[in-house]
């Protein structure tokens, strides 16, 4: 690799900062997934590794849905000594792109919400979508957001209602992550409060 270890893994999680802190901003990652070399993905993109690279010790559990979910388990692993584990007690999931349909939903309804005492111990999902893009498919409302902020996710999985079924008992819940092709990233804290825009119907 030629990413700097600390000057950009910083730049990342700073960008994940942002966008968490305030949904609907999205961040472009593409400077520093251009870092990562081909032969270090062995089949997880470059911007999902470059997070994984940011946030992830031989502290954390994961659980990876894809075709190639040992070779990337055994990739994160070497890089970061993150653990493989179940679904129920990850700490990240990953739902890559050639999951198969409906991972997204069984990783939401799975995943641990946290515990009242402790609702930092939750899981976080990241999700390889098409495009992340602004537009005017989801209106977001919520702490961070102004007034209110559109956007548009090209995924093909059924994923909103679950997502409200398992943050409806705050603080307890599930953070999701978007990441696309284009190395464009959105993030959806529990907090946020997601709808279908009625405008667009």
């Amino acid at each position: 690799m030629t990413l700097d270890i600390v000057h950009d893994l910083q730049s990342v999680y700073r960008k994940l900062v942002d966008s968490t802190s305030r949904p609907g901003l999205i961040s472009d990652l593409r400077k520093e997934a251009a870092l990562v070399e081909v032969e270090d993905q062995k089949g997880c993109s470059a911007s999902l590794l470059i997070l994984a690279l940011a946030l992830f010790d031989q502290e954390v559990s994961i659980k990876v849905f894809s075709t190639q979910a040992d070779t990337v388990s055994k990739t994160i692993n070497q890089l970061t000594y993150a653990k493989s584990t179940d679904t129920k007690k990850a700490d990240f999931l990953l739902i890559l792109q050639d999951a198969e349909k409906g991972s997204l939903e069984e990783a939401i309804i799975n995943a641990k919400p946290g515990t009242l005492k402790n609702p930092h111990t939750s899981a976080v999902i990241f999700v390889e979508a098409e495009s992340v893009t602004s537009g005017e498919a989801l209106l977001l409302k919520g702490p961070g957001i102004h007034t209110t902020e559109l956007v548009h996710l090209d995924i093909n999985e059924n994923w909103l209602e679950s997502r409200q079924e398992k943050n409806k008992e705050y603080p307890l819940g599930i953070d999701l992550i978007f990441i696309d092709r284009n190395h464009q990233l959105l993030s959806l804290p529990r907090t946020t409060q997601i709808t279908r825009n009625r405008v667009m119907v």
